[in-house]
C-alpha cells in the first residue's frame, strides 16, 4: 500500500491548482493566522457567514465552544427559498452533538427542539441525536419513544438502522428487520459478528462480513471460514464478492483461487493469473493466462495477459504472445515492442533489436514506453560521460513522452546536465519547466533549490521553520448525498462514514469521484493508510474518461489537501521544535513512513507513525532517561522518532538526504555509500542509492516535504501561483 505508483500530469491542471489554492490560503490568513501548523483562532467576526461554523470544524469541542453559543445567540435560523442552511442551525447541531460527548443531555435537548424544521438536510440525523440524548439522560421512556418515531418517519433512511439496532437489544426482531433492509450498514456488520461468535456456521451472516466489512479488524478470518466451511454453497457471485475482498486485503493467491469459482469475465480470469503470479505461482499463473487468452481473445485484459504470459514463457512462444499483442491491442503493443527488443537482444539479435526500438520510436512515438526507452538511452550516454547526448534524449523524451514515469525525472536532468555543459539559461528553462509541467513531484522540489526558491536544500532544510496555513474548512466530497455531504463537513467523521456504506454500492468499480470520496471518509475515521492510498491510486485510472475526470479533480485544492493531511500535529510541532527539526520535515516522514498509522507493525516490528524498532526505541529511551513507554503510544513515538531523526542528522553534519537515508537503511549503509560513491553532486548520489527502497523512500520523504511547501505555505504558494502566471505569457520549455 506504500509503493510509489505512476503519475501524470497535466501542466495546465497541475499548476493551475496553485492558482486557485493561494485564494483558500489568503482567505485563510484573515480567518486563521500565519505560524506553523496554526489552527483557527481569533474574533468571530463572521457569525452570519454560511461558512462561519464550517471553519470551526478543526477546533476542539472544548476551542469552538464559546464560538458556536455565540453563533446561535447571534439570531433565529429559518429557512430560505433557496434552501441555504443558516449558520445558527448549523451551530445547534455542532453544540449539540459536542454536548452529547461531554456526557450533557439536557443543553443538548434544548439545543435540538424542533431544529429538523430550519435544518431539513439532516433531519433524520437530529432525530438520531435526540434519541441518544434522552438515553444519555436515563430517561428510557423518552428514549425509546424518540427512537420509535425516527423509524416511523424515516422508515427507508440509513440512521433507521440505528433505531433498529437500538431497540433490537430489547427485541430481537429488529435486529433481524435491520439486517434485511441494511445489510450494509455498520451495524448489520456489528450484529453478524456478534451473532457468528455465538454460532459460527450461519454462512448467510458471514457473506454480510465479506460484503460489507473490509474494515473489520478479523475480515481474513471471517472469509477463511466462509471458503472452508460452505465452499460448495457458495454461488459465482458470492465468489465474486469473496475474491474482491481478498484482492483489496493483498491476499492475491487466495484472491485468485476465489476469482477462479467467480463468473467467467476476461477481468475475472486476469485477475486469477495476476493473483498467482504475485503470490509466486508461476507455472499456475502461465495456465490462468494462457486460459485467458484462449477463452477471452478480444477482452480488454488479454493484452496485458498477453504481456504478463510472455514474461512467464520461453523466448520462442513469448515472440509470438509478443507479436500478437503489437497486431491486435495497439494500447498495448508500445510495451510489447520494447519488451520484444530486449528479448532480441538477450538473443543476440542485436540487429533486429535496434529496428524493432526504431519502430517503437516511430510509430509509437509519444507512448510511454516509448519515453522509458529514451530516458534508458540518456542514462546510457550520461554513464559514458557524454552529457551532450544525454541532453539531447532527455529533451525528446519531455518534448514527446511528457506523461511518461520517466518525464519530471528527465525534465530535471535536462537542467543539471544543461549546467554541467555551461548552458545556464537552459539549465533555467528547464527547471521552471520540471516546476511548471510536473508540480507535485520530488524533481519540481529539486528544480526550485536551483531556481533559488527559500524551500531549503539537503543541507539547510532541517533548520528551516516554514510557515504553514491550514485551509480554513473541509471539502466537499465529490460524491455521496447531500446529508453525507454536510455531516463530512460539519466533522462528523463518523456518522458520514457511516452513511458512505450504505450509500457506496460500486466498490469494485468506482467512479473517480466515488473513489475520492471513501479515501476522504476512510481519513476521516483514522484509516489513513487505505484513505490516502484510494485517493492516491487515482492517478492509475486509464480510461479516457476516467482520466479526464480525474485530472479536472486535480485541479481542486480539495485533492492536494487530501493527499497531505496533517493528523497528530500538536504532537508532532511538539516534539519537532524540542529536537529543532523542521516540522514539514518530520511531517513528511510520517506521512512515508507509517501514513500517521500509530499502531501499524511492519512485518520486521517498527511500530507507530515514526515506525520504530523495538531494539531502537530501548536504546534511544536509556539515552533519554525514558523508563516508561510504549511505541503505540502517539506521543512516545514521536518523542523517540524525532531523537534519532536528530541523532542521524548529528551524524551526517545536517545533510538532510544522509540523515533520512540512515533513518531508512541504518548507518552501516550510508558509511558504506560514501566510501562507494562520489558526493561531491548529491542528485547524482541519490541515484546510486543500491537499495531501491531506500532511494525511493529519500525522495518519497522529500517529494512529501515539498507538497506540504506548495499546498500550504504562502510563500511557496505565491511563488507558484506567479511561475504560472509568467508561463501564461512565455511557456518554458526544457
Amino acid at each position: 500500500m506504500l509503493k510509489r505508483r505512476k503519475t501524470r500530469v497535466s501542466v495546465l491542471i497541475g499548476v493551475s491548482v496553485c492558482v486557485m489554492a493561494i485564494g483558500s490560503l489568503l482567505a485563510a490568513t484573515k480567518w486563521m493566522g500565519i505560524g506553523p501548523f496554526q489552527k483557527a483562532s481569533g474574533p468571530l467576526d463572521a457569525a452570519n457567514s454560511e461558512s462561519s461554523v464550517k471553519m470551526l470544524v478543526s477546533l476542539s469541542p472544548s476551542e469552538r465552544s464559546a464560538k458556536l453559543v455565540e453563533i446561535v445567540a447571534s439570531g433565529s435560523a429559518t429557512t430560505n427559498p433557496q434552501q441555504q442552511i443558516s449558520p445558527q442551525s448549523r451551530a445547534r447541531y455542532l453544540l449539540a452533538s459536542d454536548l452529547i460527548q461531554q456526557g450533557n443531555a439536557a443543553k443538548a435537548l434544548t439545543l435540538l427542539d424542533k431544529l429538523e424544521q430550519e435544518y431539513p438536510i439532516l433531519a433524520s440525523h437530529i432525530a438520531a441525536k435526540r434519541a441518544q440524548a434522552y438515553q444519555l439522560s436515563g430517561d428510557k421512556g423518552k428514549a425509546e419513544q424518540a427512537w420509535q418515531e425516527l423509524l416511523k418517519n424515516y422508515p427507508s433512511d440509513p440512521v433507521a438502522a440505528e433505531a433498529l439496532y437500538v431497540l433490537g437489544k430489547s427485541k430481537p426482531e429488529y435486529w433481524q428487520q435491520l439486517i434485511t433492509e441494511f445489510p450494509a450498514h455498520p451495524r448489520s456488520v456489528e450484529i453478524a459478528l456478534r451473532k457468528l461468535k455465538e454460532n459460527p456456521n450461519q454462512p448467510e451472516l458471514m457473506l454480510i462480513v465479506a460484503k460489507h466489512g473490509h474494515y473489520v479488524k478479523d475480515y481474513g478470518t471471517i472469509l477463511e471460514q466462509l471458503v472452508q466451511r460452505n465452499s460448495t454453497a457458495l454461488k459465482p457471485e458470492d465468489w465474486e464478492e469473496i475474491a474482491f475482498g481478498y484482492w483489496e486485503k493483498q491476499d492475491y493467491g487466495k484472491g485468485a483461487m476465489a476469482y477462479g469459482k467467480a463468473p467467467r469475465t476476461g477481468r475475472n480470469l486476469y485477475r486469477k493469473a495476476r493473483g498467482l503470479w504475485l503470490d509466486g505461482k508461476i507455472p499456475e499463473s502461465r495456465i490462468a493466462y494462457q486460459e485467458l487468452v484462449r477463452d477471452f481473445p478480444d477482452s480488454e485484459d488479454t493484452g496485458m495477459g498477453l504481456i504478463r504470459l510472455s514474461r512467464v514463457s520461453d523466448p520462442k512462444d513469448a515472440m509470438v504472445y509478443l507479436d500478437r499483442v503489437i497486431s491486435k491491442f495497439p494500447d498495448r503493443a508500445a510495451e510489447a515492442l520494447l519488451d520484444k527488443s530486449q528479448l532480441l537482444d538477450k538473443a543476440g539479435s542485436g540487429q533486429s533489436a535496434s529496428e524493432t526500438r526504431k519502430l517503437l520510436l516511430t510509430k509509437y512515438n509519444n507512448s510511454d514506453k516509448a519515453g522509458e526507452l529514451r530516458w534508458t538511452i540518456a542514462q546510457q550516454y550520461a554513464k559514458g560521460a557524454d552529457l551532450k547526448s544525454a541532453w539531447q534524449w532527455a529533451r525528446e523524451l519531455t518534448t514527446n513522452n511528457p506523461d511518461s514515469e520517466q518525464a519530471p525525472e528527465a525534465a530535471f536532468w535536462v537542467g543539471k546536465w544543461a549546467l554541467q555543459l555551461g548552458r545556464e539559461q537552459d539549465a533555467k528553462t528547464a527547471f521552471e519547466y520540471t516546476i511548471l509541467r510536473y508540480p507535485e513531484s520530488y524533481f519540481a522540489w529539486r528544480s526550485a533549490v536551483f531556481l533559488g526558491w527559500p524551500v531549503g536544500d539537503f543541507t539547510t532544510v532541517r533548520d528551516l521553520s516554514p510557515n504553514v496555513v491550514r485551509p480554513p474548512q473541509r471539502p466537499e466530497p465529490t460524491a455521496g448525498s447531500p446529508a453525507l455531504k454536510e455531516l463530512y463537513q460539519l466533522g462528523q467523521d463518523r456518522d458520514a462514514w457511516t452513511l458512505w456504506q450504505i450509500e457506496f454500492i460500486n466498490r469494485a468499480e468506482p467512479t473517480i469521484a466515488q473513489q475520492f470520496t471513501d479515501g476522504l471518509m476512510r481519513v476521516g475515521v483514522g484509516d489513513n493508510l487505505d484513505g490516502l492510498w484510494m485517493v492516491g491510486s487515482l492517478r492509475q485510472r486509464e480510461q479516457p474518461d476516467d482520466r479526464t475526470e480525474y485530472l479536472a479533480l486535480r485541479q481542486q485544492p480539495a485533492y492536494w489537501q487530501a493527499l497531505y493531511p496533517f493528523p497528530y500535529l500538536e504532537t508532532i510541532v511538539k516534539w519537532s521544535q524540542e529536537r529543532k527539526i523542521n516540522s514539514v520535515l518530520v511531517t513528511a516522514l510520517i506521512r512515508q513512513e507509517s501514513r500517521f498509522m500509530p499502531q501499524i507493525k511492519s512485518v520486521v516490528g517498527a511500530t507507530g507513525l515514526m515506525q520504530v524498532m523495538p531494539e531502537t526505541g530501548s536504546w534511544v529511551a536509556e539515552k533519554i532517561g525514558l523508563k516508561k513507554y510504549s511505541l503505540d503510544n502517539v506521543d512516545d513515538n514521536v518523542k523517540l522518532g524525532t531523537w534519532y531523526l536528530d541523532h542521524t542528522h548529528d551524524e551526517y553534519k545536517n545533510n538532510s538526504m544522509l540523515a533520512v537515508a540512515s533513518y531508512n537503511a541504518g548507518p552501516n549503509a550510508v558509511a558504506d555509500w560514501l566510501k562507494r560513491f562520489d558526493f561531491s553532486d548529491p542528485d547524482a548520489f541519490a541515484e546510486k542509492i543500491p537499495f531501491p527502497e531506500t532511494k525511493g523512500y529519500v525522495k518519497s520523504v522529500f517529494e512529501n516535504y515539498w507538497n506540504y511547501l506548495r499546498i500550504y505555505n504562502p510563500e511557496v504558494n505565491q511563488l507558484m501561483t506567479e511561475h504560472y502566471a509568467a508561463s501564461q505569457k512565455k511557456a518554458p520549455k526544457p
